[in-house]
């Protein structure tokens, strides 16, 4: 039998067919009573375009129907959409508007399903748009174009009524800006030119209007917390309607006309600007500024250059008021013993407590801020006071703290705590190297004179200073320390060699401490004719020392040593603590009744300036255990003394202090002779390095390498250089007189 052969649907019959399908749907989205599509209906409609387009030809209608697809939607659109958005107006047509787009977008749905077949092999074969664009394209050419300018008009006015304050609907504004993003097919041309542009253009008016009125109503705090509250409420409009690509540009013209233009007025205004908030320590305002001028372009600049400014302002103030006390204290001829310039010390760590807290909270660590304030403490933290470096003053300080009896009373907590921040100082001061050789000299005494409070604050701090200024700095003072240690158990062992050794006993009680020479400051050693009893002593314990090594050699300093002495007087026996020195002239007395002054030279074998301390300290200062004749105040050559025996006193017990040298003109003398040899080891390594080298070139980097100690002199330099040459280091380039050679 044969099959029957499909019947031929013309393209106006077919057309009719589909023209009703397309009424009811038109029908369903204007909301008139009609019954929902069956899945039979929809197989009707799918099926006639299906059987359409695989006639043969001529009957194969696929073109026809793809321009009548679009026809479809021209007349909708025409007849339908366009006359109900012209009659409406400001947020009305914007709800027609959101609702016709989402009617659209029905439409298109369903007639690409009953044209599916042309979508799957004419569309793809003839690479035409696909049905689904075709649809969005009409409605984006008839409807988008037409409406644009004026909805974009209603959506900016909308956002401006929020801006003042008024209840908008978020919901619609979110659905029309969602037209311009999807009419763009995966591009944001549409939103970014039709929308976006003009928004950002009003959104700068209207901030623009608001601050120069701001500026001139409001303190710079309260200018800074209603900006905070306008940036806040951009950000909720991003997430609420905007697309959120307009989150950082919308932001940055925020911050442009409320923070950028008024910066500086900001910043300066009078009792409520920088200066002020740092002044009044106003923590939070110091916060918000930061958080605000973080987000503007170079806008932390002037902040830290007014920080800057007013720390070094603060700073220096102190410094006016410890000179000041220090004159006055100079005028008064009374020595505070230095506890003026204690208290700047203290007042200047506090001042970093302060401005340090206010780095890290405020300024949330930024590195700038920390150079500003590195900047400033590097300005006042090198000036003198009364004289004193601030490397004196701060080894000043540390003994202060460390020695027995200091000025300060304070716990094991806040003495760690006090040294760290000494040392944090530290940092800022150019002349390390003098603080190093103050804190030797004073760590000398400490150790020597059992003046020392608590070996771990002294381990301690040392390992404080390490960490800050690298292990060759803290060496000898590490050693100093070791020493001491040493010295105890070397003591105990003499103590042992004495019982075992009956012969090795001189007598006296003796306590020697040996020291490495290396480690320990330099100091006077003279040969003082020792009197006989301590002859006797030092011979003992140089045997006992030989039984130990016998490839040291032994120097004794007996300037740093101390005797105890009875003293018998008619009253009664008084125990006098001296110096060996000081022991050495009384113990004269006990051979003699009365001794010249030239007597005494000759006998001791010591120079004019350390015989007339020695007498001075025994017979003209408090405790006159001698007498002089003729009875002044200033010892000479012509003077005679004896053995005051009527001499008493309430004490049993009794400290003959010697007159204070003044080591602070050694130490500054040692130092530079340090930094003449340092100078050479540092250009001599540069030379040796780089074999040819510029004047120039060789004292930057010179400087450089140094820095870490001191702040080297260029005119120290040049001599060290010139020095160099003579001893045939260097040589200068016979066609060029700045350029070095080296002479290995």
């Amino acid at each position: 039998m044969a099959l029957n052969e499909r019947r031929t649907i013309e393209l106006e019959q077919g057309w009719e067919f589909m023209q009703k399908g397309i009424t009811k749907l038109k029908n369903i989205l204007e909301g008139l009573p009609e019954p929902q599509f069956s899945s039979e209906d929809y197989m009707m409609l799918y099926t006639t375009i299906y059987n359409m387009c695989t006639q043969k030809p001529p009957h194969d209608y696929s073109q026809q129907l793809y321009d009548k697809y679009r026809e479809a939607f021209e007349e909708y659109i025409v007849s339908t959409v366009l006359p109900s958005l012209r009659e409406k107006h400001d947020e009305f047509m914007l709800r027609e508007l959101v609702k016709r787009w989402s009617n659209h977008k029905v439409m298109v749905r369903w007639l690409s399903r009953f044209f599916h077949y042309l979508d799957r092999y004419f569309v793809s074969r003839r690479s035409l748009p696909a049905l689904n664009e075709v649809g969005l394209t009409c409605f984006r050419d008839l409807v988008y174009q037409e409406v644009n300018a004026k909805v974009r008009d209603a959506v900016i006015s909308l956002i401006d009524q929020e801006r003042e304050g008024e209840q908008i609907g978020r919901a619609l504004l979110k659905n029309v800006l969602d037209i311009f993003v999807e009419t763009g097919l995966g591009q944001m041309d549409y939103y970014e030119n039709d929308f976006e542009q003009d928004m950002l253009k009003d959104t700068a008016a209207y901030y623009s209007r608001k601050a120069s009125n701001w500026i001139l109503e409001d303190s710079f705090p309260d200018y800074m917390l209603k900006a905070e509250e306008c940036l806040k409420r951009e950000k909720e409009r991003v997430s609420h309607y905007l697309h959120s690509s307009s989150d950082p540009i919308l932001l940055e013209k925020v911050q442009h006309e409320l923070l950028s233009v008024y910066a500086t007025q900001l910043l300066e205004k009078e009792h409520s600007g920088c200066h002020a908030l740092l002044r009044d320590d106003k923590v939070e305002d110091l916060s918000r500024m930061y958080r605000l001028f973080s987000k503007i372009p170079r806008g932390l600049d002037p902040i830290s250059s007014i920080f800057k400014l007013h720390v070094t302002t603060e700073g220096m103030a102190l410094v006016k008021l410890a000179e000041d006390a220090a004159s006055n204290k100079k005028a008064d001829k009374k020595d505070v013993t230095g506890l003026q310039e204690l208290v700047f010390v203290r007042k200047i760590i506090e001042l970093h407590d302060k401005y340090i807290t206010c780095v890290n909270d405020c300024f949330l660590n930024h590195n700038l801020f920390h150079k500003a304030l590195k900047e400033a403490f590097e300005i006042f933290c090198n000036k003198t006071v009364g004289g004193s470096s601030s490397a004196e003053l701060l080894a000043t300080f540390c003994d202060n703290i460390l020695k027995k009896g200091g000025s300060e009373k304070l716990s094991d907590e806040a003495i760690e705590e006090t040294l760290e921040k000494v040392v944090k100082l530290l940092a800022y001061i150019s002349d390390k190297d003098l603080f190093a050789e103050f804190y030797r000299k004073k760590l000398a005494r400490r150790l020597l004179f059992d003046k020392s409070a608590n070996d771990d604050h002294e381990r301690s701090i040392l390992t404080k200073l390490k960490q800050q200024c690298g292990g060759q700095f803290t060496s000898k003072m590490e050693g100093m320390v070791t020493d001491l240690t040493l010295a105890k158990e070397n003591q105990t062992n003499f103590e042992e060699y004495q019982s075992n050794n009956p012969d090795a006993n001189p007598g006296i009680d003796l306590t020697v401490t040996v020291l490495t020479t290396g480690f320990w400051p330099s100091y006077k050693s003279f040969d003082l004719n020792l009197p006989e009893e301590m002859v006797k002593c030092v011979e003992v314990f140089r045997e006992f020392y030989q039984t130990k090594t016998k490839h040291r050699k032994l120097t004794w300093t007996y300037s740093l040593g101390t005797c105890n002495i009875i003293g018998k007087f008619d009253s009664k026996s008084i125990e006098l603590i001296v110096t060996t020195y000081q022991a050495s002239v009384l113990l004269l007395f006990n051979t003699s009744d009365k001794l010249s002054y030239q007597e005494i030279v000759t006998q001791l074998n010591l120079g004019d300036e350390d015989v007339i301390r020695l007498l001075h300290s025994l017979s003209c200062a408090k405790y006159k255990i001698l007498n002089k004749e003729p009875s002044t105040k200033a010892i000479s050559p012509t003077d005679y003394f004896e053995f005051n025996s009527r001499f008493t006193d309430k004490m049993r017990r009794i400290k003959i202090p010697l007159p204070p040298v003044d080591e602070k003109k050694k130490v500054i003398e040692d130092v530079e002779k340090d930094r003449r040899y340092a100078i050479d080891a540092s250009i001599v390594r540069i030379m040796k390095s780089r074999k040819v080298l510029g004047h120039q070139q060789l004292v930057m980097e010179c400087v450089e390498q140094l820095g870490r100690m001191f702040k080297p002199d260029f005119k120290a330099i040049k001599k060290r250089i010139e020095d160099l040459i003579t001893r045939d280091y260097l040589e200068r380039d016979q066609d060029n007189p700045n350029l070095y050679r080296y002479l290995a």
